[in-house]
């Protein structure tokens, strides 16, 4: 993208609400209210106008909030300043959270150095897909598995090539890989493969995944979606050698945070001081931060020695004791739902139906609460 056009994209968030309101973002859904998320969201409507496409209003971003409440009760436990940066930083990549489409999802993160818990974003495979064909310079972009059954080969050369033939006369056998295949405008082809070691070692280095298997959990989308999953991490790869703009680049550096159990600190959207940088360039190292998976280092960085001044005779401060650690598991969710799986109750309850939403549901949402 042109130094111009980014010149000429608005700031992500420079107004400031009033005191009241800015109060009211540090509540929980659950305990604001509807009103209350309404009018935090009202308050800052300049501010949504200023960062939405064209074709989005901040009534339908609004609309769209509230239903993702709906759709996944346990955001209702989020902060409200949380919610609204996820929704602004959703409007901005263009993508609608928590639908039938898959792009993105809004999912419930315990941020347990603030002791809160906050909204993050998951960007789906299909996600990727449609930030990266916005480029203008990409036909077409696809993802795909390859089974031990399966007729497959890679040239590389001076034409590089993949040859897969599905077999089609009974099971396919197990997964042996995954690769996406990139059709650039003008032509050209770009693709990435993928084994399955390949695949599970990035599995295996997602703290949520760690997580359940340190407290023998199933229900992570590593072992119910590992196809998507296995998709997703493969696309991801392929974008570092595609044409990119800044929505695909904020959307893979906000899945890799998300990946790695960090916190993507959405409620500073609001404070106009919140940016998307890939782990290790924001000055300090993330690594081993988050050992029980969901807990988050939200601290800010260390002040540089050589400009701080030291206080003279400092008297020395009592040895604190020691917080015992608490067991603490990563919000299993559906990427195919944005629903937080929790055992058979909520397997129910994401196979029924949705109904459609409607301007009663949304004032309704928060009466049993």
């Amino acid at each position: 993208m042109a130094a111009t056009e980014q010149q000429e994209r608005p700031p992500l968030a420079s107004a400031r609400a009033p005191e009241d309101i800015r109060r009211a973002g540090k509540l929980v859904a659950k305990q604001a209210g509807g009103g209350t998320v309404a009018s935090f969201f009202n308050a800052n409507k300049e501010t949504l106008k200023a960062l939405l496409p064209a074709h989005m209003t901040p009534e339908r971003m609004m609309k769209i909030a509230l239903g993702a409440l709906r759709t996944t009760p346990k955001l209702m436990d989020c902060t409200i300043e949380s919610l609204f940066g996820s929704v602004v930083v959703c409007a901005q990549m263009g993508l609608e959270p928590n639908t039938p489409q898959g792009h993105i999802y809004l999912i419930p993160f315990e941020n347990r150095r603030k002791q809160t818990t906050e909204v993050q974003i998951i960007v789906g495979y299909k996600g990727l897909i449609d930030l990266a064909r916005r480029s203008g310079q990409i036909e077409s972009l696809s993802a795909r598995v390859v089974h031990e059954r399966d007729e497959f080969d890679i040239d590389y050369g001076t034409a590089d090539q993949i040859v897969h033939k599905p077999f089609l006369r009974g099971d396919r056998g197990k997964i042996t890989g995954f690769y996406a295949v990139a059709k650039l405008k003008g032509g050209g082809v770009q693709f990435e493969f993928m084994s399955v070691a390949e695949i599970n070692a990035v599995r295996d280095g997602s703290q949520g995944y760690q997580t359940a298997n340190r407290y023998n959990k199933t229900n992570t989308p590593w072992i119910s979606n590992y196809e998507e999953m296995g998709k997703k991490t493969v696309i991801r790869r392929l974008t570092k050698y595609l044409p990119s703009s800044i929505e695909l680049a904020s959307a893979v550096a906000l899945d890799g945070r998300a990946e790695g159990g960090e916190t993507q600190g959405l409620d500073r959207v609001l404070d106009g001081d919140f940016t998307v940088l890939p782990s290790g360039e924001d000055g300090e190292s993330d690594e081993g931060d988050s050992p029980e998976g969901s807990e988050v280092d939200d601290e800010s960085a260390p002040q540089n020695p050589a400009t701080t001044k030291p206080k003279a005779d400092p008297k020395p401060a009592a040895k604190p004791k020691p917080e015992p650690k608490q067991a603490q598991t990563a919000t299993p969710y559906d990427p195919d739902t944005g629903v937080v799986i929790e055992g058979e109750t909520a397997q129910a309850q994401r196979a029924a139906p949705a109904s459609p939403a409607s301007d009663d549901d949304d004032e309704d949402l928060f009466a049993a609460t």
